[in-house]
Formats: C-alpha cells, structure tokens, sequence
C-alpha cells in the first residue's frame, strides 16, 4: 500500500495500545516506524526486473520483523523509556503489530510481498485492495489525526481500536467482493464451454467495486474480463495468447526465471519490432495499460535466435498511466452498461 496507508495503520496501532501511557509520541512514532520496511526502495539491484522482484523481500519478512522487535524492545529497555514499575510487553506488542502489519497489509495488493523470507514460496499477493484505496484508508487518517490534535486518550484509543477494527471489516468485505467477481467469470465461461485452469483477479483502482478478473486456459491463451459488483449483466471480455514460446527461446534466462517466481507466472510475452517485451498481466487497468512492462530480449537478424539482454521498463507502447483509459475505467464503476473498450487496447500491445 502506499506510505501515507501504511503510516497512519501504524499510528492507529500504537495509539490504540500505547496511546494513553505515551501520549502523542506513540501516535508519531507508530506512523515513523511503520514505514521502515520501505526504506528497500533505496537499495539498487541493477535493472528494473531486480529491482522488482527484491522489493518487498528481506524487509517485509515476518521473520526478520519480529527479531527486528525484539530488538527494538531490548533498545527501548536499555535506554529506560518505559515507566517506572511497567514490563515491556504492551510496547513490544505495538511494536511488533506496526511492524508485522505493514507486509501483511501489502499482500492485500497485487504486487506480491515476500512474507517468509528467506524461503522463497511465490511472494502473497491475495489482491483485493488496489494500492491507494481512499475507502480503506480514510477513516484510520480521520481518527490519527484525532488523536494528534487532542491527544490519545482512553476514549480516543477506544475509537481508533474501533477505526481499525472497520478497516479489518474493509479488507473481509474486499475478499468477499473478489470471491463473487471471480464466480461471475468462471460461470461466463463456463457457458461457453471454456474451464480455466488457474484464475487472478485485481480491483480497479481506488475502489472494491469494479474487478479485473485473468484466466489462464487450458492452451495457454488468456481471458481478462472486467466485471462490477453493481453490474447487471456478463462481463466483457477479451482472448488472447500468452505466447510463452517466446520466452522459452530466450537465452540466457536468469532475469525471465526471477520474474516468473515473482509473478506466479502471469506474463504475456510479446516480440515488438524484433524486441522481446514481456507483461506482467496482475497489475494495472487491462490489457494495452498494465504497469509493468520489459524488453528483456532482442533477436539476432543473422541468425534469427534470441538473446537476453539487460532488462528496461518498456517505453513503446502506451503506458498504464494513460488518464483517458483511466477515466473511462473509474466511469465504468457505476455506468454499468457501457463497456471497456478492450479490444482496442488490446492493439495497443504491440504497437511502439
């Protein structure tokens, strides 16, 4: 999620726990620490493709969080700052909640967290809540900043337990809204006699209303399908290949296998003007906009073979930041009856 969500979690954590015995600090120190594990952001890995696939790894462990903790805690114990005749289990609790809580919260995204680091199963990425989602995070910003203005007190801390609370109940409500999308699209399919055998589904963005929904077939082409809660009728949808024979003649293949973990293998790979472009189809608004995007290889015009070549983000074709395509999906939340011009974005894949 982005750093002011993971920020004002964090203060709503250790203003709810700690609030009352260490004032607004609690409240300060619980949004700071809560943004830590980003800080990964600054470390270079070389090229884009490394860079993604480290994000979100030795930092936003589950193991390396709680021993980080444990340290705090021992730090805060040296250096006296709790009160005088009060253990150390309530702080180490806050401290250990704003920590855990912001990879947790980030597998909620799409984009893939590596939760249990150093073991390397495919990073989480449950996808239900877009990366700003302002219906998740305003509420908890509301009452932080509460807290701030008056002080956490005994009913400021009741009402930020409440605040989080209301946020957990967001988070179950967006898995059960990607539970009914992904329903809508298996029965579409279903009476068309297509059986998919594996499915992902992401909201659009800002909102748990309006889902994209990706399923891989049995010949390896894709359906992307866009579907809404309020919709009262099939989704629309679009086929096409995977064309994952490209990425098998790639040599050498480092890059491309580290992508491949990262992703759970949802790639799409296209050859644009001799170039090899390869998509990661989890994110962005569709096909023709997905956010991330790489030439990861070229073909040799003598003798026809392809060869890797140091990843870049791919600048050819239109990129997902494209504000009419965005629009046109936000409109889409409630304008049920129009659909997605998916087709046309569709051409865009290939074109520079």
């Amino acid at each position: 999620m982005d750093s002011v969500t993971q920020a004002v979690l964090g203060a709503g954590i250790a203003g709810t726990i700690v609030g009352p015995r260490y004032g607004r600090k609690a409240v300060i120190a619980g949004a700071v620490l809560a943004t830590l594990p980003d800080l990964d952001v600054l470390i270079d890995y070389g090229d884009p493709v490394a860079q993604m696939i480290n994000h979100r790894g030795f930092s936003h462990s589950l193991f390396v969080l709680t021993a980080f903790s444990l340290f705090l805690v021992w730090l805060a114990k040296r250096l006296g700052l709790n009160k005088p005749g009060e253990g150390y289990g309530r702080l180490w609790l806050a401290i250990w909640l704003v920590l855990i809580t912001h990879p947790l919260l980030d597998a909620f995204t799409s984009y893939g967290t590596q939760l249990w680091w150093p073991l390397r199963p495919t990073p989480a990425s449950w996808s239900s809540v877009f990366i700003i989602d302002p219906f998740y995070t305003l509420p908890l910003l509301l009452g932080v900043l509460v807290a701030l203005l008056i002080g956490p007190t005994v009913k400021v801390s009741r009402a930020l337990s409440v605040l989080l609370v209301v946020s957990c109940a967001y988070l179950f409500a967006s898995q059960l809204a990607k539970q009914r999308a992904e329903d809508r699209v298996n029965e579409m399919l279903a009476a068309q006699g297509m059986r998919p055998v594996a499915m992902f589904s992401v909201p659009q963005p800002f909102n748990i209303v309006l889902w994209r929904v990706v399923a891989r077939l049995e010949d390896g082409d894709y359906i992307e399908a866009v579907t809404g809660m309020l919709d009262e009728r099939q989704p629309e949808f679009i086929r096409f290949p995977s064309n994952a024979a490209l990425g098998e003649r790639l040599q050498p293949r480092e890059a491309l296998e580290g992508l491949r973990w990262f992703t759970g293998d949802w790639l799409r790979y296209d050859e644009i003007d001799g170039q090899l472009v390869v998509s990661d189809l989890r994110m962005g608004i569709g096909t023709g906009h997905y956010s991330f995007r790489f030439l990861v290889g070229e073909r040799d015009p003598a003798s026809g073979q392809w060869r890797a070549v140091t990843p870049q983000y791919w600048q050819g074709g239109p990129a997902a930041r494209d504000m009419a395509a965005l629009q046109a999906t936000l409109t889409r939340v409630w304008k049920t009856a129009t659909p997605l011009p998916l087709a046309m974005w569709e051409r865009r894949m290939t074109q520079k």
